[in-house]
């Protein structure tokens, strides 16, 4: 499965581990920066391989498409998708 902007990830390495994110960039095939709006807040996400990451299936398409346009994103609306798929902190 190839990542994509947006897309639910948990942290399966680290001392995140178990800790869910949202992709929030895409630096080349083996690193991505995630957010979760609490303690990896947007203004300094977390640089993490792909290979310490389980990516799971949701993709949040209207976050996705905010950061394919370049457009900012807030901590609020990443707490909000989180919360919208069940996920609490």
């Amino acid at each position: 499965m190839l990542a994509r902007l947006g897309q639910l990830v948990s942290s399966k390495a680290g001392r995140d581990q178990g800790k869910y994110f949202l992709i929030m960039d895409i630096l080349d095939k083996n690193m991505v920066l995630v957010v979760d709006g609490h303690l990896r807040r947007v203004e300094k996400p977390k640089k993490k391989k792909l290979r310490h990451l389980v990516l799971h299936p949701e993709v949040l398409e209207n976050m996705e498409k905010k950061l394919l346009e370049k457009k900012p994103i807030t901590n609020r609306e990443v707490r909000e998708a989180l919360l919208k798929l069940g996920i609490t902190e």
